[in-house]
């Protein structure tokens, strides 16, 4: 008997390391997203529908990048001070005189070089005497200049088609002269919860039922990600019903999301909606929290089951919804990048999954292990900046050990 075997939620058959997950649905799954052109102030956040070349230099010409003198390398001492007379004043904006040899200029930030000129010295380092400036020695060739094209020179690839614009991004197409760009349309995604001890709130609570927090974070992550969406509210357990929501939803939508009822109970009943009306592409997955996560399509949609616990629902919706949700919307799935702590905690686990525990990573760079640990408890996102990632092969963790850790922030859109 294998140790994964002992697990409540091992429910039989294989399961599938994440980096399969991830490569099923780059592999199964194609973008459904169309293609707009909106102006770069509705541009965040939205996906690069087309690579975007470089239609300038940028900078398009050489400039100072302090206040100072401009002058020829060429006509410094090496040994001594060089005394040169000024010859012109320019602001930024302005267009400057050539540069005479034998002399300098004086620019300012953002001013353009005078032609001739190629290394500025800083305001600082000169000493002024009447109408000339005296030189330090030393500063070399080209010092404090922003050469023409130095950023991204014309013709080059400034940004990709995939990349999901963020606000440095909408400043550099600003920069190169772009007013509008290509993006991807904004899937709609169907969203749904499932169980009948779902309550929606205001409502009262009778005896057994609880408030639906997944819609809420739910809708929360995939707005963050530009999605519009569709909610469908909570699916009662009902295995004929829950097939027809479904089917209506695959039919008007791009995406379909559920949360609940993905497990092997007999009150679960999203695994078996789709295997009776679409084609189911994976189910359980080695990792914990989240085990049981099905992923299919119905009419052509694509589906995806996340658990019913809070945590196990963030956790997987980051690590397989967020890679479907890309391929679907065209963007280029970039997983979050790992950092390293020391254990501030000891541990066993199970040999053969990826676990996944909350921690707050503090200052001194340990990570500390948060005291409740079931997949129901959501302070443990809230009240925790991490996940600490603990490999398959990894069956006992010492105090001391470096841990990768993956900010929550970067899970969170």
């Amino acid at each position: 008997m294998t140790q994964l075997s002992e697990d409540r939620f091992a429910m039989g058959g294989k399961l599938l390391p994440l980096e399969e997950v991830q490569a099923r649905i780059a592999e199964t799954f194609e973008c459904r997203a169309g293609i707009e052109t909106v102006a770069l102030r509705e541009a965040v956040g939205r996906v690069l529908a087309e690579d975007v070349v470089a239609p300038i230099d940028l900078p398009p010409f050489a400039n100072s990048a302090v206040d100072g003198y401009a002058l020829r390398h060429a006509d410094l001492l090496t040994d001594r001070p060089t005394p040169l007379p000024v010859r012109g004043k320019t602001f930024a904006g302005h267009l400057p005189q050539p540069l005479e040899p034998g002399a300098a200029a004086r620019v300012f930030t953002g001013a353009m070089l005078p032609a001739g000129a190629d290394t500025v010295q800083m305001q600082e380092d000169c000493e002024e005497r009447g109408d000339s400036v005296l030189m330090r020695p030393g500063i070399g060739r080209g010092a404090n200049c922003r050469m023409a094209g130095e950023d991204v020179p014309r013709g080059a690839s400034a940004l990709e088609r995939g990349r999901r614009l963020m606000p440095p991004d909408v400043g550099l197409l600003a920069a190169l002269g772009l007013e509008r760009i290509a993006v991807r349309t904004p899937l709609r995604v169907a969203l749904f919860s499932t169980g009948d001890e779902l309550v929606q709130p205001p409502a009262r609570l009778a005896p057994g039922q609880i408030y639906d927090a997944n819609r809420a974070m739910l809708t929360a992550l995939l707005t963050r990600l530009g999605a519009v969406v569709v909610d469908g509210g909570i699916l009662p357990d009902d295995p004929e019903l829950t097939q027809s929501r479904l089917r209506e939803a695959a039919s008007r939508t791009d995406f379909v999301l559920t949360s609940g009822g993905v497990s092997a109970g007999e009150g679960d009943h999203v695994r078996s909606a789709i295997e009776a009306i679409g084609e189911l592409t994976f189910w359980k997955v080695a990792i914990k929290p989240g085990r049981p996560v099905a992923v299919g399509q119905v009419r052509g949609t694509p589906l995806l089951g996340v658990p019913g616990n809070p945590v196990a629902a963030q956790i997987t919706f980051s690590l397989i919804g967020r890679p479907l949700l890309d391929r679907l919307a065209g963007a280029t799935y970039q997983p979050p990048r790992r950092l390293f702590a020391k254990s501030g905690f000891s541990l066993r686990k199970k040999l053969g999954r990826r676990e996944y525990i909350r921690v707050i990573v503090e200052a001194s760079g340990v990570a500390q292990r948060y005291p409740k640990e079931g997949a129901g408890i959501l302070t443990s996102l809230t009240h925790t900046n991490a996940l600490a990632e603990l490999p398959e092969a990894l069956t006992q963790l010492s105090i001391g050990e470096p841990l990768a850790c993956i900010a929550l922030s970067l899970l969170h859109g």
